[in-house]
């Protein structure tokens, strides 16, 4: 009997006078009253001792100080709800004033330390492997895949890594940059002749279109399924409760992984029954690791490393191109050096219209000066999560074994103390500094041994594009721009532009 019911038939039996009531039922109601009462007792102590250990957790030292939340739930609504805020993240920035720079919570039902210390998140990058492991929670994992990248260590890690620098590795990116440049050109001419372009949806699919191409040969115009719709249902639920019944936002984002891999399955099934005599793709170079004799690698790790690949490329590369361009609109004199910068790359070739290359990339320092700005203002990725793998003792807390440790990039990137002015966008602070890998005060790309393998893809294709916008058009805002973070960067609105030829 449930508990509410039981006690209102305790009050319905006691508003009777005992006097009134036939002698049997005394007798049953007198019997029962001591066990009543014992269960009634025994639940609401299992309840305050529950909602105590939930709010006090065990631990043979010094928690850091914070708070767990609601039981069940933690502090997880709180941690999703939308915001505006340029700054550090209101759920964040408001415990750091509180308890100061490492705090516990509670995520999705997870005892969770939050990092903002900068000697702490370069601790844990740096004891990735004996002391911390990557990890997400369940949720995540069941989006992207038992098998991710993301989810895989030790020697599988890093054998699956240098399979992807075989794709994105220096020597492969100098041969792709003459192919970015051209599809970025060929996009924007396109786009000129248009009203108007959103250009975080436009810029997906340009980016989409050609990582595709490079990683399975997929061209959207000669196939029968599109690909990118399926990864398009799948980001839009992406950060959603997950609640997996149809109509949700987060059924539909399993669906669009579910049909995503169906067809990623139905391609490698198709190649692997007509091996290429040439390596074209990624593709070719997954199924050579397949066929090799003793190979550790699976179809489903295979799959889900291409589909980690595909999404990735796109979209967060996407973010950073349409944020970087609204900081351009905003800040003229950053516009003004940019396009100097790349009016005098053309200035010394022989001939104009020339491709792009090697050189002229790596000598585009104010570029690169952009980019960091733009990605550290942008804190695309807003927690990165770690496991203890033992108990751990810093700076006087202890963090017990199999925690879940979040390092929080946002708090580092606009922490005052090593930006001055953290919020304004002044891609000048970079100049003289080396910021190509990560650092204790710039994480961009992650840290450590799981620092991202596609940085300097991503670096090359926004390189790219903005010397193909700043040397060929002018654009104008027309709508849009606006930004949320839940807690992730959005564009609800996109960012509506109208671009022109300059001559």
């Amino acid at each position: 009997m449930p508990a509410f019911s039981f006690f209102f038939f305790l009050s319905y039996i006691s508003s009777f006078p005992t006097s009134t009531l036939p002698f049997h039922v005394k007798s049953q109601s007198s019997k029962m009253w001591p066990i009543a009462l014992c269960i009634a007792t025994f639940v609401i102590i299992s309840i305050i001792h529950w909602t105590y250990s939930w709010r006090n957790p065990k631990c043979n030292g010094k928690l850091p100080p914070g708070s767990m939340g609601l039981p069940l739930l933690g502090e997880t609504l709180q941690f999703f709800a939308p915001n505006t805020s340029s700054d550090i993240p209101p759920f964040i920035k408001e415990r750091m004033e509180r308890y100061g720079p490492i705090f516990r919570t509670n995520l999705v039902g997870r005892p969770v330390v939050v990092s903002t210390d900068p000697d702490l998140n370069y601790f844990i990058f740096q004891q990735e492997g004996q002391l911390f492991q990557s990890w997400y929670p369940d949720t995540f994992t069941e989006i992207f895949g038992r098998q991710n990248v993301g989810s895989l260590h030790g020697f599988m890690y890093k054998y699956l890594k240098n399979m992807v620098l075989n794709l994105f590795g220096p020597e492969s990116l100098k041969k792709m940059l003459s192919e970015v440049e051209q599809a970025t050109c060929r996009n924007l001419n396109r786009w000129s002749c248009q009203d108007t372009v959103e250009l975080k949806e436009a810029t997906a699919r340009m980016i989409f279109d050609l990582t595709a191409k490079k990683l399975i040969s997929y061209d959207q115009e000669k196939s029968s399924e599109n690909l990118r719709e399926n990864f398009v249902a799948f980001i839009q639920g992406l950060i959603s409760f997950p609640l997996d019944i149809p109509g949700t936002a987060y059924h539909k984002c399993l669906q669009g992984r579910k049909n995503a891999m169906r067809m990623l399955k139905n391609m490698l099934k198709q190649r692997r029954a007509m091996p290429r005599k040439e390596r074209s793709d990624f593709f070719d170079y997954v199924i050579e690791e397949l066929n090799k004799e003793g190979t550790v690698l699976t179809e489903a790790i295979a799959l889900d490393l291409m589909f980690v690949l595909l999404f990735a490329s796109f979209e967060t590369t996407s973010l950073a191109i349409t944020l970087a361009t609204k900081f351009l609109s905003d800040h003229p004199l950053v516009l003004k050096k940019l396009t100097e910068e790349h009016e005098a790359i053309l200035e010394k070739r022989g001939n104009v219209d020339s491709e792009l290359t090697w050189k002229e990339y790596k000598s585009m320092t104010f570029t690169f000066q952009v980019i960091n700005e733009t990605v550290r203002l942008a804190n695309i990725v807003p927690g990165i999560f770690r496991k203890a793998l033992r108990e751990i003792q810093f700076k006087g807390y202890t963090i017990p074994a199999g925690w879940a440790v979040m390092v929080c990039p946002p708090a580092v990137h606009l922490n005052p103390a090593k930006y001055e002015n953290p919020l304004a966008f002044n891609p000048w602070r970079w100049e003289g500094l080396e910021s190509s890998c990560a650092s204790k005060n710039f994480m961009a790309f992650g840290g450590g041994m799981r620092f991202c393998v596609g940085t300097d893809f991503t670096k090359m294709q926004m390189a790219a594009f903005l010397h193909c916008l700043v040397t060929k058009y002018r654009w104008q805002a027309i709508r849009g721009g606006d930004i949320v973070r839940t807690p992730g960067l959005q564009f609800p609105n996109g960012l509506h532009v109208k671009i022109s030829w300059k001559n």
